[in-house]
């Protein structure tokens, strides 16, 4: 359970039940990290649409890539568990993303997503500390400045979401339960899943926010 008290039923709004809808259409049942929402909906609203801008810029496995560098270094299990799922399905074995997760040499990463990975790593962890020789660096990879622009936007965007779910107490979904064990614990790396029965596997893996 979250720290706060979320809204529901008859106590929430208008807009929060709009967005309680609109969830469940899209997971199978309500996810806790939207229910941190509740009280304000229309952040949601503004959180999904800066994500559709910064998405529609990148491919959707670099954005995924990224995602999960920042979200590493964040600690937040719950963004690792949801973008996980998603590369799960679509792009990775479950060996192969933990090889990613745990920093091993991954042959499906080549060069290119190593130092994007790593760039997104140091957006996350102190800005200030990057220099003309990282952004140089990604350039000799062939990304061009708007691509750079949209490998940073993705890692500090991030850090909003993550860092939100987690001050408000949002537990991972229970339906993450269903990741092979050995990626789950790597996966985890803050709060622990919720333990409540509510979601199924299918539901875990709806494209995560």
């Amino acid at each position: 359970m979250p720290f706060i008290q979320t809204l529901t039923g008859k106590n929430a709004g208008e807009k929060a039940v709009e967005m309680f809808t609109r969830a469940i259409r899209e997971f199978g049942y309500l996810p806790n990290m939207v229910k941190v929402f509740s009280h304000r909906p229309e952040v949601m609203d503004a959180w999904d649409g800066l994500l559709d801008s910064i998405k529609s810029n990148m491919d959707v496995r670099r954005y995924e890539l990224v995602t999960i560098a920042a979200a590493k270094q964040l600690r937040s299990s719950y963004c690792m568990l949801a973008h996980g799922s998603f590369l799960l399905r679509d792009h990775f074995t479950a060996q192969e993303l933990q090889a990613v997760v745990e920093d091993a040499e991954e042959p499906s990463l080549d060069a290119t997503d190593r130092a994007v990975m790593q760039f997104a790593t140091k957006v996350v962890r102190d800005a200030t500390s990057i220099s003309a020789d990282d952004i140089e660096g990604l350039r000799s990879h062939g990304l061009s400045d708007q691509e750079i622009f949209d490998v940073a936007s993705a890692a500090a965007a991030r850090c909003f979401f993550s860092k939100l779910l987690d001050a408000m107490g949002a537990q991972p979904d229970s339906a993450y339960n269903e990741i092979e064990p050995g990626l789950r614990k790597s996966l985890l790396v803050g709060r622990q899943i919720a333990n409540d029965g509510s979601a199924d596997q299918e539901a875990a893996q709806s494209e995560p926010r």
